[in-house]
């Protein structure tokens, strides 16, 4: 029934026959599998201990198994010396996850003891990496024509406003392609859609049910989607419904990407439990500090990091990208704490490390979109420092001030670099303006609507007193904190909101937009929802006047935005290049702007083939009036966006904006944007 089988491919693979079970351990002194016949059963139908002369190949423990296929359940166990101040934490009671399992039965149970698995599940699930692909192709959008869009798979249609047949799953996601598709969404990234462990000790506070690490960053199975996102009851399914999701929205012309997280595992320090890595070779998986091997580095806040410049960790992230590509078909990722793969094998900072490279570089690769997270919770922050022309990065600095100069507060300077793509970033080490992906709020703070809404966080619901989350915010509530009822307060809001989602759409780079924003979605003040799968992070998509006008804005700035190349450039501006390369910035008067002078107005025209476009930011909390150059051509301008007027008139298309009868100046109403634009040839 047992045979020696073979060291490669690692994890569980289906043959003819049988299934071949490969792990690595250097360490290990013994490994044993079990095998259960499904994910209900108590015990064990058979246990092999894996003999080391006849089963491991150099550090691979393997075999092939005989009649086990698709469907069947498996863990192992692995002895070997407990040595803590080697670096060593084996201990043979304790059953072991697959680092490469395909899938889990299901989640970890809240209550467990912290060193062990419950006697019942999870367990890794044998798959079968078969599926009628029926000609999918990737869509394979540059990233300087990609309009991204940060949700949370459970979250968009968990909630029964949502009105959909499969809530909270990914065939849910599914049913909600028609809004993605109206948004005018490129692709959808992902929150962490792998295994991972809701209760990981130390990621929620202790006695605060029904909390849980809602968003997921506590993954312990890198290759597997997560069970609790499938519809169907049998374990397994949730790989063929991943498919199917991804296949549904290839077919809309929607990519798939990511969020990975390398950089921790929800194992904690030596106190955490020990599921899958500390157990199969501790040494090898994490950093440990160089004069106490006992001791875990802690570069990630969740009191461990993953030893990612290991070369067999670095071949395991290899092998994780490449099956999310090639048998997931997914077109790119998301690394959150990017800056952990910066780190070598002592934990220092290095602008070279293998993996860095190595993803950078990879055929398989070559055509995904990778995006790094370009800092980590010990300080490192290397925005704009990502090696080579691969690597695009999610850019605070422009979330940063764009929040700072619409508040009232932000330099105009610091705006007009944000606008023109954050060359101070990204042009002396030859990247491009598409290498920013900016965004003004995402998962990780507060949303759009709380943003405006909100001076302070409120976060007492987590239940750390709101000593969690950011306290930097740059947020302002315009005249009361939270929900408010008067009519001038309202407006406000919905214009700045306005304003801060047209700022992202119209400057150069990668938009990436918040689920949930372009409805108005909020959570109460609450900066850090990541512990609560409840109706506070959930979609509510209960029709709104404010999610009505915000959707219908967004729209008509995603259609803007495809329509009008001088927002698509895939090139820096250049002052003093030809029209269809160049900006011209303006003071409000009409002369260029003193940029030493602190002033919360600006304007400036952008040049292009297809015609011009003047965007006047006007963060005052007065009207002011701005000079209008004027059009080329001896053309007109036509009015296509005035953040301070009701809608219709608010947004609209370049051909059917109203025609700007030839005028000196133009009034810009109290905290607004207005965009004006003018054809490459004379209106007739």
């Amino acid at each position: 029934m047992i045979s020696r089988g073979r060291p490669l491919p690692l994890g569980a693979t289906v043959l003819d026959g049988g299934t071949q079970f490969a792990l690595f351990s250097r360490h290990a002194s013994a490994v044993t599998l079990l095998l259960f016949e499904d994910g209900e059963a108590t015990q064990p139908a058979a246990e092999f201990p894996l003999c080391r002369e006849e089963h491991r190949t150099g550090d691979i423990w393997h075999a092939l198994v005989e009649g086990v296929g698709a469907g069947w359940c498996y863990l192992y166990r692995v002895d070997g010396p407990f040595a803590p101040d080697e670096g060593h934490r084996f201990d043979p009671a304790r059953p072991l996850f697959d680092p490469y399992a395909k899938a889990f039965t299901g989640a970890l149970p809240a209550r467990r003891r912290a060193a062990e698995l419950p006697a019942v599940g999870p367990r890794c699930v044998v798959v079968r990496d078969d599926y009628d692909w029926s000609g999918d192709r990737h869509p394979r959008h540059p990233l300087q024509r990609s309009l991204i869009y940060e949700v949370h798979v459970r979250g968009f249609t968990v909630h029964p406003s949502a009105g959909v047949a499969h809530p909270g799953t990914f065939r849910g996601v599914c049913e909600r392609i028609p809004h993605l598709q109206a948004l005018g969404v490129t692709a959808v990234q992902l929150l962490p859609v792998q295994e991972s462990d809701e209760h990981a000790a130390g990621t929620v506070p202790p006695d605060t049910a029904p909390l849980v690490n809602y968003w997921g960053y506590n993954p312990i199975g890198l290759f597997a989607p997560k069970r609790r996102y499938s519809s169907a009851a049998n374990p397994g399914a949730q790989v063929t419904e991943f498919k199917d999701m991804v296949r549904e929205l290839h077919a809309a012309g929607i990519e798939v990407i990511l969020d990975m997280v390398f950089n921790h595992s929800p194992e904690g320090d030596a106190s955490g439990p020990t599921l899958s890595y500390r157990g199969l070779d501790n040494s090898i998986y994490y950093l440990l500090d160089g004069a106490d091997r006992g001791r875990y580095l802690d570069f990630t806040g969740c009191h461990n990091t993953l030893n990612c410049n290991h070369p067999v960790v670095r071949r395991m992230i290899m092998d994780c990208l490449h099956y999310w590509v090639v048998e997931m078909h997914v077109d790119g990722f998301r690394f959150d704490l990017a800056s952990v793969l910066g780190r070598d094998r002592s934990g220092n900072l290095s602008a070279n490390t293998p993996i860095l490279e190595q993803i950078g570089e990879d055929p398989v690769l070559r055509d995904t979109k990778i995006i790094a997270e370009a800092w980590d919770a010990a300080g490192a922050y290397q925005v704009g420092k990502f090696p080579g022309d691969r690597w695009a990065e999610l850019n605070d600095r422009f979330r940063d001030d764009v929040r700072r100069f619409w508040r009232g507060d932000g330099a105009a300077a610091d705006l007009a670099t944000r606008l023109a793509g954050s060359a101070d970033l990204y042009q002396d080490n030859g990247r491009r303006p598409f290498h920013s992906v900016n965004f003004i709020t995402s998962h990780d703070g507060f949303t759009l609507n709380d943003l405006v809404s909100y001076a302070a966080k409120h976060n007492d619901a987590n239940g750390e007193h709101n000593r969690d989350g950011s306290d930097y915010n740059l947020s302002a509530n315009y005249g009361s904190e939270g929900p408010s009822d008067d009519p001038d307060v309202q407006a406000t809001r919905l214009r700045q909101s306005k304003n801060l989602l047209a700022t992202l759409f119209l400057s150069l780079g990668t938009p990436l937009l918040l689920g949930g924003d372009e409805l108005g979605r909020t959570q109460r003040g609450n900066n850090n929802a990541y512990c609560h799968d409840s109706e506070l992070s959930w979609f509510d998509w209960t029709p709104s006047e404010r999610g009505a006008e915000l959707g219908r804005f967004c729209r008509g700035l995603a259609a803007l935005r495809a329509a009008h190349p001088a927002l698509r450039r895939d090139a820096f501006y250049a002052e003093t290049a030809p029209r269809d390369a160049g900006v011209r910035w303006f003071a409000p008067g009409g002369g260029a702007p003193d940029w030493d002078r602190w002033e919360p107005c600006l304007a400036a025209c952008l040049g292009s083939a297809a015609g011009d476009l003047y965007l006047v930011l006007n963060a005052a909390a007065a009207e002011r009036e701005f000079a209008v150059p004027a059009a080329p051509h001896g053309g007109a301008w036509r009015r296509v966006i005035d953040t301070s007027l009701r809608p219709p008139d608010d947004i609209s298309s370049v051909d059917r904006g109203l025609l700007i009868t030839p005028q000196e100046t133009y009034a810009a109403g109290a905290r607004s944007l207005v965009l004006l634009a003018a054809p490459s040839a004379p209106d007739r």
